[in-house]
């Protein structure tokens, strides 16, 4: 798969010479394949769930972010492929670029694939895995229930396996969870942001 097939919708999105995201290349495989999830303060306030493979984040948003209910499923939309680096990518998209608005790392950590060739498993629409190292533990799945090819957008969802890691408490409030890279919180990453702006700059 080259290059321009996975980051290209990325990095058209994007004018590098104003956003502090990275421009990237797909990324060798470590040991482990790594996952993050982001929450991102944009037009709507979701959070971002991006698992590592074939040398890029494949990605998705999830409005009510991640549930440990097992009961809870969870919608997730696909978005781009993101750049590796882009798992510690933490602070303010510029107002005016897309997706604009702050972001912290909430979580990361590694993952374990329970589906077999992970790969096709995700472009055929079901993978399995098991989150290690970071807040989110345990089984998991994501399923795709729409295809998108009857004019609507593409959709999964996000469920917890049943295993000793699943519980019914409530999901976390993405306004006063602290990053997982700095301890800060939305408000604080967007005040630090916005004083770093350029002198002048709009954000228009």
């Amino acid at each position: 798969m080259s290059d321009k097939d996975t980051l290209s919708t990325y990095r058209g999105k994007r004018d590098f010479a104003r956003t502090a995201e990275p421009q990237g290349q797909p990324g060798e495989a470590g040991e482990q394949p790594v996952y993050v999830v982001q929450i991102h303060d944009a037009t709507t306030l979701h959070f971002d769930f991006r698992l590592e493979c074939e040398g890029v984040l494949k990605s998705w948003s999830v409005p009510k972010g991640p549930s440990t209910d097992p009961k809870a499923k969870r919608l997730a939309m696909p978005t781009e492929d993101h750049p590796m680096e882009y798992r510690h990518f933490e602070g303010v998209i510029p107002r005016g670029e897309y997706g604009a608005g702050p972001v912290i790392v909430w979580d990361q950590g590694t993952y374990e694939p329970l589906t077999r060739d992970f790969p096709r498993a995700l472009a055929k629409g079901h993978i399995s895995f098991r989150l290690h190292d970071g807040k989110l533990r345990g089984e998991w799945a994501l399923s795709r229930f729409r295809s998108g090819e009857d004019g609507e957008r593409e959709a999964w969802l996000l469920v917890k396996k049943n295993d000793r890691y699943a519980s019914p408490r409530p999901g976390v409030d993405p306004q006063r969870v602290r990053s997982a890279i700095s301890s800060r919180t939305l408000k604080q990453v967007a005040e630090h942001g916005e004083e770093r702006m350029p002198e002048g700059d709009t954000g228009t």
